[in-house]
Protein backbone atom coordinates (compact mmCIF):
# COMPACT_ATOMS: atom_id res chain seq x y z
CA UNK A 1 0.00 0.00 0.00
CA UNK A 2 1.21 2.79 -1.34
CA UNK A 3 1.19 5.27 1.93
CA UNK A 4 2.99 7.26 4.83
CA UNK A 5 1.77 6.63 8.02
CA UNK A 6 2.66 9.59 10.44
CA UNK A 7 2.85 9.46 14.54
CA UNK A 8 3.82 12.56 16.53
CA UNK A 9 3.52 9.92 19.75
CA UNK A 10 6.06 9.54 22.23
CA UNK A 11 5.35 5.60 20.91
CA UNK A 12 3.09 3.74 17.70
CA UNK A 13 1.76 0.99 17.11
CA UNK A 14 3.06 -1.14 14.14
CA UNK A 15 1.00 -4.00 12.70
CA UNK A 16 2.50 -6.62 10.40
CA UNK A 17 1.03 -7.15 7.82
CA UNK A 18 -0.17 -3.47 7.71
CA UNK A 19 -4.10 -4.64 7.11
CA UNK A 20 -7.48 -4.29 9.55
CA UNK A 21 -9.08 -7.55 8.46
CA UNK A 22 -7.45 -10.74 8.64
CA UNK A 23 -9.06 -14.13 8.14
CA UNK A 24 -9.25 -16.99 10.55
CA UNK A 25 -6.11 -18.25 11.26
CA UNK A 26 -3.87 -15.79 9.77
CA UNK A 27 -0.92 -14.55 12.20
CA UNK A 28 0.19 -10.75 12.56
CA UNK A 29 2.44 -9.25 14.93
CA UNK A 30 1.91 -6.09 16.71
CA UNK A 31 5.38 -4.09 17.87
CA UNK A 32 5.59 -0.69 19.77
CA UNK A 33 8.39 1.91 18.63
CA UNK A 34 9.32 4.21 21.25
CA UNK A 35 11.01 7.57 20.49
CA UNK A 36 12.52 7.77 23.74
CA UNK A 37 14.61 4.39 23.47
CA UNK A 38 13.22 3.13 26.69
CA UNK A 39 11.60 -0.58 27.38
CA UNK A 40 8.48 0.74 29.14
CA UNK A 41 5.78 -0.19 26.79
CA UNK A 42 3.55 -3.17 26.40
CA UNK A 43 1.07 -4.37 23.64
CA UNK A 44 -2.36 -4.02 25.01
CA UNK A 45 -5.36 -4.75 23.85
CA UNK A 46 -9.12 -4.78 24.33
CA UNK A 47 -11.64 -7.02 22.82
CA UNK A 48 -15.45 -7.92 22.96
CA UNK A 49 -15.15 -10.81 25.34
CA UNK A 50 -11.26 -10.87 26.83
CA UNK A 51 -11.32 -6.81 28.76
CA UNK A 52 -7.66 -5.09 28.64
CA UNK A 53 -5.29 -7.52 28.59
CA UNK A 54 -1.48 -7.40 27.86
CA UNK A 55 0.40 -10.10 25.29
CA UNK A 56 1.68 -12.29 28.09
CA UNK A 57 -1.39 -12.84 29.57
CA UNK A 58 -2.26 -15.58 26.88
CA UNK A 59 -3.41 -14.02 24.02
CA UNK A 60 -0.13 -13.61 21.89
CA UNK A 61 3.31 -14.92 22.08
CA UNK A 62 5.69 -12.42 23.13
CA UNK A 63 8.63 -12.07 21.21
CA UNK A 64 10.51 -9.44 22.71
CA UNK A 65 9.30 -6.81 25.83
CA UNK A 66 7.58 -4.52 23.56
CA UNK A 67 6.39 -7.16 20.57
CA UNK A 68 3.60 -9.71 20.50
CA UNK A 69 2.44 -12.07 17.69
CA UNK A 70 -0.71 -13.86 17.61
CA UNK A 71 -0.64 -17.01 15.74
CA UNK A 72 -3.78 -18.51 14.58
CA UNK A 73 -6.39 -16.01 15.08
CA UNK A 74 -9.65 -16.29 15.65
CA UNK A 75 -12.51 -13.98 15.52
CA UNK A 76 -12.21 -13.31 19.31
CA UNK A 77 -8.90 -11.67 18.32
CA UNK A 78 -11.13 -9.02 16.67
CA UNK A 79 -10.54 -5.53 18.97
CA UNK A 80 -8.54 -2.71 19.79
CA UNK A 81 -4.96 -2.71 19.99
CA UNK A 82 -2.24 -0.02 21.40
CA UNK A 83 0.48 0.16 23.64
CA UNK A 84 0.94 1.45 26.95
CA UNK A 85 4.13 2.49 28.97
CA UNK A 86 4.36 1.88 32.63
CA UNK A 87 3.24 5.32 33.44
CA UNK A 88 0.17 5.16 31.73
CA UNK A 89 0.53 6.42 28.07
CA UNK A 90 -0.82 5.34 24.86
CA UNK A 91 0.42 5.02 21.26
CA UNK A 92 -1.94 5.29 18.96
CA UNK A 93 -4.78 2.57 18.84
CA UNK A 94 -5.64 0.14 15.86
CA UNK A 95 -8.71 -1.70 15.06
CA UNK A 96 -7.95 -5.19 13.69
CA UNK A 97 -11.03 -7.79 12.47
CA UNK A 98 -10.64 -11.34 12.23
CA UNK A 99 -13.62 -12.73 10.06
CA UNK A 100 -14.64 -16.29 8.78
CA UNK A 101 -15.58 -14.45 5.91
CA UNK A 102 -14.31 -15.59 2.68
CA UNK A 103 -13.61 -12.37 1.52
CA UNK A 104 -11.89 -9.49 3.26
CA UNK A 105 -10.97 -5.62 2.10
CA UNK A 106 -7.23 -5.20 3.36
CA UNK A 107 -6.91 -1.20 4.41
CA UNK A 108 -4.29 0.28 6.37
CA UNK A 109 -4.78 0.09 9.91
CA UNK A 110 -3.60 3.52 10.89
CA UNK A 111 -4.50 7.08 8.83
CA UNK A 112 -3.44 8.10 5.61
CA UNK A 113 -2.01 11.16 5.20
CA UNK A 114 -3.47 13.31 3.34
CA UNK A 115 -2.28 14.03 -0.55
CA UNK A 116 -0.96 10.42 -0.45
CA UNK A 117 -1.58 7.42 -2.62
CA UNK A 118 -3.59 4.24 -0.68
CA UNK A 119 -4.52 0.55 -2.38
CA UNK A 120 -7.43 -1.21 -1.51
CA UNK A 121 -7.03 -4.25 -1.74
CA UNK A 122 -9.71 -7.22 -2.14
CA UNK A 123 -8.54 -10.71 -0.83
CA UNK A 124 -10.31 -14.27 -0.96
CA UNK A 125 -8.89 -17.43 0.35
CA UNK A 126 -9.56 -18.82 -3.21
CA UNK A 127 -6.94 -19.55 -6.19
CA UNK A 128 -6.67 -16.82 -7.69
CA UNK A 129 -7.26 -14.47 -4.86
CA UNK A 130 -7.07 -11.04 -7.38
CA UNK A 131 -11.06 -11.80 -8.68
CA UNK A 132 -12.95 -8.46 -9.83
CA UNK A 133 -14.26 -6.81 -7.11
CA UNK A 134 -16.76 -4.07 -5.96
CA UNK A 135 -15.71 -1.42 -4.04
CA UNK A 136 -18.33 0.38 -1.54
CA UNK A 137 -17.66 3.51 0.79
CA UNK A 138 -20.87 4.60 3.11
CA UNK A 139 -23.13 1.73 1.27
CA UNK A 140 -22.28 3.07 -2.22
CA UNK A 141 -20.57 1.60 -4.77
CA UNK A 142 -17.60 3.94 -5.77
CA UNK A 143 -15.70 1.81 -8.34
CA UNK A 144 -14.69 -1.46 -9.50
CA UNK A 145 -11.28 -3.49 -9.70
CA UNK A 146 -10.67 -6.04 -12.12
CA UNK A 147 -8.14 -7.63 -10.53
CA UNK A 148 -9.53 -6.73 -6.99
CA UNK A 149 -7.89 -3.71 -6.08
CA UNK A 150 -8.56 0.47 -6.10
CA UNK A 151 -6.18 3.34 -5.89
CA UNK A 152 -7.05 6.70 -4.41
CA UNK A 153 -4.13 8.41 -5.97
CA UNK A 154 -4.36 11.98 -3.99
CA UNK A 155 -6.70 10.99 -0.37
CA UNK A 156 -8.12 13.67 0.95
CA UNK A 157 -10.25 14.61 3.90
CA UNK A 158 -13.28 13.21 1.88
CA UNK A 159 -12.18 9.97 1.29
CA UNK A 160 -12.29 9.63 5.31
CA UNK A 161 -15.39 6.54 5.73
CA UNK A 162 -16.18 3.02 6.09
CA UNK A 163 -14.69 0.97 3.14
CA UNK A 164 -16.21 -2.85 2.14
CA UNK A 165 -15.67 -4.92 -0.99
CA UNK A 166 -17.52 -7.64 -2.71
CA UNK A 167 -16.50 -10.46 -5.38
CA UNK A 168 -18.92 -13.38 -6.48
CA UNK A 169 -17.92 -15.14 -3.39
CA UNK A 170 -19.16 -12.16 -1.02
CA UNK A 171 -18.59 -8.88 0.77
CA UNK A 172 -15.99 -8.24 2.70
CA UNK A 173 -16.52 -6.72 6.35
CA UNK A 174 -16.88 -2.87 6.84
CA UNK A 175 -13.40 -1.06 7.98
CA UNK A 176 -12.85 2.74 8.96
CA UNK A 177 -10.21 4.18 6.50
CA UNK A 178 -9.12 7.12 8.47
CA UNK A 179 -7.33 10.36 7.01
CA UNK A 180 -4.63 12.36 8.63
CA UNK A 181 -4.21 15.87 7.74
CA UNK A 182 -0.63 16.98 6.29
CA UNK A 183 1.37 18.82 8.57
CA UNK A 184 3.76 21.67 6.66
CA UNK A 185 7.35 21.27 7.58
CA UNK A 186 9.05 24.60 6.85
CA UNK A 187 12.91 24.07 6.05
CA UNK A 188 15.40 26.35 4.96
CA UNK A 189 15.58 26.81 1.09
CA UNK A 190 19.38 26.52 0.09
CA UNK A 191 21.16 29.79 -0.64
CA UNK A 192 21.43 30.22 -4.44
CA UNK A 193 25.01 30.57 -5.82
CA UNK A 194 25.35 34.01 -7.45
CA UNK A 195 26.66 33.76 -10.49
CA UNK A 196 29.61 36.13 -12.06
CA UNK A 197 26.63 38.25 -14.18
CA UNK A 198 24.00 38.35 -11.32
CA UNK A 199 23.56 42.08 -9.70
CA UNK A 200 24.11 41.53 -5.82
CA UNK A 201 21.04 41.21 -4.01
CA UNK A 202 20.17 44.45 -2.41
CA UNK A 203 20.66 44.94 1.67
CA UNK A 204 17.38 45.56 2.69
CA UNK A 205 13.98 45.70 0.95
CA UNK A 206 12.15 48.68 0.05
CA UNK A 207 9.07 48.24 2.37
CA UNK A 208 11.86 47.77 5.47
CA UNK A 209 14.44 50.60 4.53
CA UNK A 210 11.01 52.91 3.87
CA UNK A 211 10.24 52.37 7.43
CA UNK A 212 13.85 52.96 8.86
CA UNK A 213 14.00 56.12 6.80
CA UNK A 214 9.92 57.15 9.00
CA UNK A 215 11.75 56.28 11.95
CA UNK A 216 15.20 57.75 11.53
CA UNK A 217 14.82 60.90 9.95
CA UNK A 218 12.52 62.60 12.73
CA UNK A 219 15.50 61.65 15.17
CA UNK A 220 18.47 62.83 12.94
CA UNK A 221 16.55 65.92 12.54
CA UNK A 222 15.70 66.35 16.29
CA UNK A 223 19.76 65.46 17.03
CA UNK A 224 20.71 68.65 14.54
CA UNK A 225 18.37 70.79 16.09
CA UNK A 226 18.91 70.82 19.63
CA UNK A 227 22.89 70.53 17.85
CA UNK A 228 22.53 73.87 16.71
CA UNK A 229 20.74 75.24 19.72
CA UNK A 230 23.71 74.08 21.99
CA UNK A 231 26.55 75.54 19.95
CA UNK A 232 24.59 78.74 20.01
CA UNK A 233 24.17 78.94 23.65
CA UNK A 234 27.59 77.85 23.79
CA UNK A 235 28.78 81.21 21.02
CA UNK A 236 26.50 83.74 23.51
CA UNK A 237 27.83 82.15 26.51
CA UNK A 238 31.67 82.39 25.30
CA UNK A 239 30.60 86.21 23.56
CA UNK A 240 28.88 87.32 27.05
CA UNK A 241 32.29 85.86 29.10
CA UNK A 242 34.56 87.87 26.62
CA UNK A 243 32.81 91.34 26.98
CA UNK A 244 32.42 90.94 30.75
CA UNK A 245 36.59 90.24 30.43
CA UNK A 246 36.91 93.27 28.21
CA UNK A 247 35.12 95.44 31.39
CA UNK A 248 36.98 94.32 33.54
CA UNK A 249 40.25 95.46 31.83
CA UNK A 250 38.57 98.63 31.40
CA UNK A 251 37.83 99.32 34.65
CA UNK A 252 41.52 98.55 35.93
CA UNK A 253 43.21 101.07 33.72
CA UNK A 254 40.65 103.43 34.64
CA UNK A 255 41.28 103.33 38.01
Amino acid sequence: MEFTPVCLLLSCLHVSPDSSQLFRYDSVSLSCSDRLNSTGWRVRRNTSDGGVRLCSSGWGVASSVSACTIRNAYPSDSGVYWCESREGERSNSVSITVTDHAVILESPVRPVIEGDAVTLRCQTQTTPSNLPADFYKDGFLIGTGSAGEMTIHSVSKSDEGLYKCQTHLGESPESWLAVQTKFLVLSPSPTPTPTPTSSPAPLLSLPRLMCHLVVGIPYLLTTIILGLIYRDKRKRAQSHAEQRGNNDVIMEIAI
